[in-house]
């Protein structure tokens, strides 16, 4: 009897010890646990800010649009059945790109900025529908288009998905998420990227002439140009202040001359521009090592033109962001001392609802800023998108997909 009962205590020790051993969880399975948690987190913080981005109202000239409006069929983790790790790709690729351009980032604004606003943010940019007809003039022939940067790296982004999920993944898409990315690698704040997006079928030259804003835009047109795609002027305020601050690339001189020498004919120069800024653009102009083999000039930063001793920036054969740039607000403080490198730039002081906004920007440490932007580019990378049957998944963003 005795045996009996030390046999059965040993089993239920025994058992005892297995089930602790099985309730154990292995460094592997927690790092595992830890990481789904994180990840379940951050998609609950996505989605509240998507949540509060949807519920805000944004007042335009001519009505009240809601956020939640402007999704037109787009999800949020939309591949999330067919390609999952589909924006997983797009990071750690975009990773690797950042790596060695760290100015990749203002490149890739400046090429969604011009897709979206023509038509919407369908790709058009990219693709060549000329069929080989030499007579037919493509959108990335356009005159605001020839200088734009980050083609070859969404091209890049675009080849990785495909050979996970080959013919998933939209360049529309690769084109948005990949920019979102960069603008945090860069520094720039985080902001939801709803997806789905299809690719257009076909490109808009005459479109991409007439409707992207121009450096010697004035305010009247300016705002014009954006209000058609929704944007109040605090938005407009707000998107210009990385996409002209930043994200210029090579400025000809022929854009700024007339405001050094000749502004509107009166053979003065524009008395908008500060004057020490003024000798600066001028030296920078009449020197003819600060010109490329194209005759443009390098671009300075918006944190340089605050700096006289440092103002412009000609090194090398093409324009970029020297290592450090990031999302601030020094574009308008350089506006508030009248050091606007563009005359559409400077304009933004020309209207007392566009200075106010300028001012607000200018007034703290960039959150205001900050925040705003991530408000704005939700709604920009929305704009007139293609979803469901319409428009098409290309194979290689230059070409339709029945010529890939």
């Amino acid at each position: 009897m005795a045996k009996l009962m030390k046999r059965k205590t040993k089993t239920l020790i025994v058992i005892f010890i297995i089930s602790v051993i099985l309730s154990l969880k292995f460094p592997s399975e927690i790092e595992e646990e830890e990481r789904a948690k994180r990840e379940k987190l951050e998609k609950e913080e996505k989605t509240f800010s998507v949540f509060l981005q949807r519920e805000s109202a944004t007042s335009t000239r001519e009505r009240v649009v809601s956020l939640a409006d402007e999704l037109h069929g787009l999800e949020y983790d939309f591949y999330r059945q067919n390609c999952p790790q589909a924006e997983s790709i797009v990071r750690s690729t975009m990773a690797r790109i950042y790596m060695q351009q760290n100015d990749i980032s203002f490149g890739l604004l400046r090429l969604l900025f011009h897709d979206c606003f023509i038509k919407g943010c369908d790709a058009s940019v990219f693709l060549d529908d000329s069929n080989g007809n030499k007579n037919r003039s493509i959108e990335r022939q356009a005159a605001p288009n020839k200088t734009l940067r980050g083609i070859n790296e969404i091209d890049m982004i675009k080849e990785e998905l495909d050979n996970a999920c080959p013919g998933v993944v939209s360049c529309a898409d690769s084109l948005a998420l990949a920019t979102r990315d960069a603008v945090v690698l860069a520094g720039g704040p985080f902001y939801p990227v709803f997806t789905g997006r299809r690719d257009s079928t076909q490109s808009y030259f005459d479109e991409a002439m007439d409707e992207i804003p121009k450096p010697n835009d004035n305010i009247t047109r300016t705002l014009f140009l954006f209000s058609r795609r929704g944007f109040d002027e605090r938005e407009t305020v707000n998107l210009l202040g990385t996409y002209c601050a930043h994200n210029v690339g090579k400025i000809s001189c022929d854009f700024i001359r007339n405001r050094l020498t000749n502004f509107s004919g009166t053979g003065q120069p524009d008395a908008s521009v500060d004057h020490d800024f003024l000798n600066e653009l001028r030296l920078a102009c009449q020197d003819s090592n600060s010109t490329n083999h194209d005759g443009t000039v390098a671009s300075m930063t918006s944190r340089e033109m605050r700096n006289s001793s440092s103002a412009m920036i000609f090194q090398g054969s093409s324009a970029s962001i020297p290592s450090g740039a990031r999302f601030d607000n020094h574009y308008y403080q350089n506006l508030l001392g009248g050091r606007g490198l563009l005359f559409a730039d400077q304009q933004l002081m020309a209207d007392e609802n566009t200075a106010r906004f300028v001012a607000v920007y200018a007034s703290d440490d960039g959150t205001t800023f900050r925040r705003d932007f991530s408000r704005s580019m939700v709604k920009m990378s929305n704009l007139g998108v293609l979803t469901g049957t319409l428009g098409q998944v290309r194979n290689k963003c230059s070409f339709p997909t029945s010529q890939s």
